[in-house]
């Protein structure tokens, strides 16, 4: 994950500039997210929220607005460094440490309401053995009865047609304009792509470019449930982004109470 780590560490200080507006979407995915952990019938009130690829804190500041008591973790240094300004700048309290997915069961104590991995973090793990590391590291972070909720890229529409280029996010400001988007170059049998994303910002009337360049899986639903199911969790539904507003696919899944199964 080394590169991945670089990949982050990078994109840190222009991580926004994806969003037309990062701060109202930092309000808007707490909202849907707080929406759907209350939606889950958990047994009392699910208020611990651990974010294991929290980023610079798009959902776990989110949720922290909502009330919500959030640890998030990352692989980069960089990114949590800007999470923890972040949540100064919103007036939220949120705990963060560096912790690769696979590991964050070493680094984090205690357990959660509900864990969290979104902005299609996952597929960075590109073997199913990681995927496994990291899922069973989730599965040992929650209570049980708690929640899993991942946010993944729709790989399944995506394989139809195999894009290479993303819309480009044009964000203007009163003292800066940018324009980012993603080329993607499939490997041959459309198991895993490499993104490289173009961030441009213009400085008075001249423009500076950086690229960003990480690999991803093209993980399938079933494939997902596949790991998910394999690691121990339970009851695994998938909700779209017309039933829920979100950018991509959610799926849930339960850590089931070790005497019901459930």
């Amino acid at each position: 994950m080394a590169d991945t780590r670089q990949f982050y560490d990078h994109l840190a200080a222009d991580y926004h500039l994806n969003y037309a507006d990062w701060d109202n979407a930092v309000r808007r995915q707490g909202r849907m997210l707080a929406d759907l952990i209350r939606s889950q019938n958990l047994d009392g009130e699910a208020c611990t929220v651990l974010d294991c690829s929290c980023g610079i804190g798009t959902q776990a500041i989110g949720l922290a607005l909502e009330g919500f008591d959030v640890f998030g973790t990352d692989l980069s240094p960089a990114s949590i460094a800007r999470a923890r300004r972040e949540a100064d700048r919103f007036g939220v309290t949120v705990i963060f440490a560096e912790a690769d997915m696979r590991h964050v069961a070493q680094v984090v104590s205690g357990s959660f309401d509900v864990v969290i991995s979104c902005d299609n973090s996952l597929p960075h793990l590109m073997t199913d053995d990681d995927m496994r590391l990291a899922l069973g590291n989730m599965h040992a972070k929650l209570r049980p009865g708690g929640r899993l909720i991942v946010g993944i890229r729709d790989y399944d529409a995506l394989l139809t047609d195999r894009p290479r280029l993303t819309p480009p996010q044009v964000r203007e400001l009163a003292d800066q304009r940018s324009v980012v988007f993603q080329l993607w170059d499939w490997s041959e049998d459309a198991t895993t792509y490499r993104l490289t994303m173009f961030v441009h910002k213009q400085h008075g009337h001249d423009w500076q470019t950086d690229v960003h360049v990480a690999e991803y899986r093209a993980l399938r639903r079933d494939d997902v449930d596949l790991l998910v199911g394999e690691a121990g969790f339970s009851g695994i539904q998938w909700r779209f982004p017309e039933m829920t507003g979100h950018h991509q696919p959610v799926m849930t899944a339960i850590r089931p109470h070790p005497e019901s199964g459930t």
